[in-house]
């Protein structure tokens, strides 16, 4: 039975990268706390509206201070949005048209998109409307430039890339990756849409995807930005044009952003936006001790302590199943909601093989708070990622190692 005194030796190790994310915490809450100061959100702003939801100042606002922080002309941020699933859906649906091509260049994309895209049939899908789709592996964990090159002589409406990893193994795409490529396909034809999927990135490096070139990037507010405090919701940000598309691909026609009631959003979204810097740096710790912890133990995991961060997830490597499950089940009976309940493993809308997925979570699905998840199929890996306070994390990763020995 591994006590305090373990997590307190690894502590002693990690000093150096506590301090670098210590200081991106800075950092971004500087430029938080800057966007909120420049559109004067006011306590007026936080009460939101119900019916048609027009002239609602405080979500506008809001919107504006998402435009600022992500460095793009503008935002859409709703509870009407159900995940970051679906605001990426309404992203490909509303730039999209029939005979166009959609490329995905981070291989295929994760399952809960399969549907979205036609990968997997569906009547719904962009495919049964006509779109065309193609995609390209990476290669050694960066771009092959080569087939992008190749396919760049086709006509390509919108190119797709997914920065974390979905239950994929390859590593995470960081922010100088991202700029690299984008320059390289923006050089070769300006005029191609680059979407990004955001989704577990925001506030784990300095700049956005909007600021290396991206046209357009969607998130879940259930993860990073929502910092616990959302219980719903997404973004989508870029150039204008693209996001009056999307705001009437979310709503309708001839109306776009100026309906969708905020209800009480507004509050929830600004105060977790106001949080989510400390909160994602306390994520970030949590994943590091995990991956110290675990390969002091024997464990693969990736990234390692002190690799470049995309993302706030961390992969662990089990020898069997039955150490998967352990572990899953440490980190459900460590939360506040729901730990004296056993995850077991089960089918998921979306995935085609059973999966684990502990989440003791005050929001259901929420990937910010300290949950893990994975298939239970070989190599036996959990995707582990949140944890609201930093302190929470390290109680958590303790008890679900000594679960292990069970």
């Amino acid at each position: 039975m591994l006590d305090e005194n373990f997590i307190i030796e690894c502590e002693n190790e990690l000093k150096e990268e506590f301090n670098k994310i210590d200081e991106l915490a800075r950092l971004n809450s500087k430029k938080v706390i800057d966007a909120f100061h420049k559109y004067k959100l006011s306590e007026s702003d936080l009460h939101g509206t119900i019916g048609y939801g027009y002239n609602d100042e405080g979500r506008s606002k809001i919107e504006s201070i998402y435009a600022e922080i992500f460095k793009s002309e503008d935002a859409l941020v709703r509870n009407q949005f159900i995940s970051g699933s679906h605001a990426i859906n309404v992203c490909l649906q509303a730039l999209l048209r029939p005979n166009d091509t959609l490329l995905t260049i981070t291989g295929t994309p994760y399952d809960t998109l399969h549907e979205v895209i036609g990968i997997k049939e569906n009547n719904s899908s962009l495919m049964s409307y006509g779109i065309k789709y193609k995609e390209i592996d990476l290669v050694n964990n960066d771009f092959d430039y080569e087939k992008i090159k190749n396919e760049l002589k086709n006509t390509i409406k919108v190119i797709h890339i997914q920065r974390s990893r979905g239950y994929s193994l390859r590593e995470s795409i960081t922010i100088d990756k991202l700029e690299k490529v984008i320059k390289y396909i923006k050089n070769i034809n300006k005029n191609i849409i680059i979407f990004v999927d955001n989704c577990y990135c925001e506030f784990v490096e300095e700049k956005s995807p909007i600021e290396v070139g991206a046209d357009i990037c969607a998130g879940s507010l259930i993860k990073n930005l929502g910092a616990g405090i959302a219980t719903n919701g997404a973004y989508i940000v870029g150039t204008k044009e693209l996001i009056k598309l999307c705001s009437e691909r979310l709503t309708l026609p001839g109306e776009g952003k100026d309906v969708g009631p905020s209800d009480n959003a507004n509050r929830m979204f600004a105060l977790g936006l106001y949080f989510a810097p400390n909160v994602v740096a306390s994520s970030l710790k949590t994943s590091i001790l995990t991956s110290k912890a675990l390969e002091k133990l024997g464990y693969n995991v990736t990234p390692k302590y002190n690799e470049k961060r995309a993302d706030i997830v961390e992969l662990i490597y089990f020898n069997t199943k039955d150490e998967l499950i352990n572990y899953a089940s440490g980190i459900q009976e460590s939360g506040a909601i729901d730990s004296h309940v056993k995850p077991i493993p089960s089918p998921m809308p979306g995935y085609d093989t059973d999966i684990i997925m502990a989440s003791p979570s005050f929001t259901q699905g929420s990937s910010i708070e300290l949950s893990c998840d994975g298939p239970l199929k070989k190599p036996y890996v959990l995707f582990q990622q949140g944890s609201l306070t930093y302190e929470y994390g390290r109680i958590a990763i303790l008890n679900a190692i000594n679960k292990l020995k069970e």
